[in-house]
């Protein structure tokens, strides 16, 4: 996640990279701290398409590592380094383990699951600021406001969709999704981090995996596996998966980790 960091619209140009085929505008590529590993620096070209991607699109898009925020598209080009890998989960071939059953169960039992349009709200936002303050997720960005909110998960250029759990009538977490043809883009993920005998993160995944399933989806991108950063060691825990290392997208065992790559010469 690069969470709300701002970027500059008024520097801008326009392109057609070798990956994707239609018109777009790179809005800012300009070096900046590194949101994940201490004493990095990040360049995260933000691209925004000249018209909403369809789903065979946006699948192109994921495919070659792309997320999103708000209407932009970015994907890592950091100069010297290359820690961040695309992560994603083969829905044909994941098996869950023990745990992730259980709180798949557990959850479907103690939540009540709604998908539909994101939406901005009082409620929402406290939630997002909720879920960052108590698990230490504040990149010094302050706290967001509706309009923050907005701007990095309700407006959009391709498919989303907003998964709210609720418990005892009581909004819990919220899920916001990208949606392609054959895929499904685990945007962001906030919660009550004080719901007590309920990981509501790890039954968000496995909810993400079953709607692939009913949706007939083949493939659940989880963002950016990144070595070295503890906030982002989770998502080895689902597998088998893949990530993209050096443009190929490779096969790895459930827990397969890595030392946080030294910085490339």
């Amino acid at each position: 996640m690069v969470g709300s960091r701002r970027v500059d619209a008024g520097r801008w140009s326009i392109g057609r990279s070798a990956v994707m085929h239609w018109p777009h505008l790179i809005v800012d590529k300009s070096p900046h701290p590194c949101p994940y590993l201490p004493n990095r620096t990040a360049v995260l070209p933000m691209r925004l398409p000249l018209a909403p991607l369809n789903g065979a699109q946006f699948d192109t898009c994921l495919a070659n590592g792309d997320r999103r925020q708000g209407i932009l598209l970015y994907r890592p080009e950091c100069p010297d380094c290359r820690a961040c890998e695309p992560i994603r989960l083969d829905i044909e071939q994941f098996i869950a383990d023990r745990t992730q059953k259980r709180m798949f169960r557990l959850g479907q039992t103690r939540l009540t699951q709604t998908v539909g349009r994101p939406k901005v709200d009082t409620q929402r936002v406290q939630l997002y600021n909720l879920h960052k303050r108590l698990r230490g997720l504040d990149m010094g960005d302050g706290h967001a406001t509706a309009a923050d909110y907005a701007g990095f998960l309700a407006e959009s250029c391709v498919d989303t969709l907003e998964i709210a759990y609720h418990q005892d009538g009581q909004l819990v977490g919220i899920a916001v999704v990208d949606r392609g043809h054959t895929s499904l883009s685990a945007v962001y993920c906030c919660y009550d981090p004080r719901v007590v005998g309920l990981s509501v993160g790890v039954y968000s995944i496995m909810a993400q995996v079953e709607l692939c399933r009913q949706w007939g989806l083949r493939w659940l991108y989880l963002g950016f596996y990144v070595a070295g950063c503890r906030a982002m060691q989770y998502k080895a825990r689902y597998g088998p998966h893949q990530r993209l290392i050096d443009g190929q997208w490779q096969p790895m065992d459930r827990h397969s980790v890595q030392p946080a790559p030294a910085r490339i010469a």
